[in-house]
């Protein structure tokens, strides 16, 4: 009874290592794409302040200025509905060792421990929403938006929480690795 418990451990170790090298898992491909920096300001997501209708006085109210939405209001969500966020590398990254002064404000700091992934606009029909990437010299990010100006399979969007700072990325090709489910 024993030599037979024995025999199907060693089985089941033998389909699971099969199983992690037949590519069960995610696959991951790695190409170079053209990746440009946007913010959630009226200049790079077409909103402006204020409805002529009400003479620019409710100004506090924010509504889509271009495209076939104009004149709508702004909520500021993705085209998939969610909030758009800059990846957080977490407590425990590489981001860490890279820049240690980081350290003290991450372990002070309870939101700061945990990793998170940064919002990418991209065509959906190449790459569709929630699809999972590494972006070098930015972080992990999903796709979660798209845009008018993003075609194609070799375009990227990356949100910055800053204006400045998505003017100072600007216009990039970088490597990104795709993670496919």
């Amino acid at each position: 009874m024993n030599g037979i418990s024995h025999i199907t451990r060693i089985i089941a170790c033998l389909l699971i290592f099969g199983f992690s090298l037949s590519g069960c898992g995610p696959s991951k491909t790695t190409r170079t794409m053209k990746a440009t920096g946007y913010c959630d300001c009226g200049q790079c997501c077409g909103w402006e302040r204020g409805s002529w209708k009400c003479l620019k006085f409710d100004f506090w109210n924010r509504y889509v200025s271009v495209g076939p939405s104009k004149g709508r209001p702004y909520s500021g969500l993705t085209a998939s509905g969610t909030k758009t966020r800059e990846p957080q590398p977490g407590l425990v990254s590489w981001d860490t060792i890279r820049r240690p002064w980081m350290l003290p404000f991450r372990l002070v700091f309870p939101w700061l421990w945990f990793a998170r992934d940064g919002t990418i606009a991209a065509d959906t029909k190449y790459h569709p929403f929630g699809t999972r990437m590494y972006v070098h010299g930015w972080g992990y990010g999903r796709v979660e938006d798209r845009g008018s100006a993003i075609t194609g399979p070799d375009r990227l969007d990356l949100y910055f929480d800053s204006h400045s700072d998505a003017l100072h990325w600007g216009v990039k090709h970088v490597m990104v690795d795709i993670y496919r489910e």
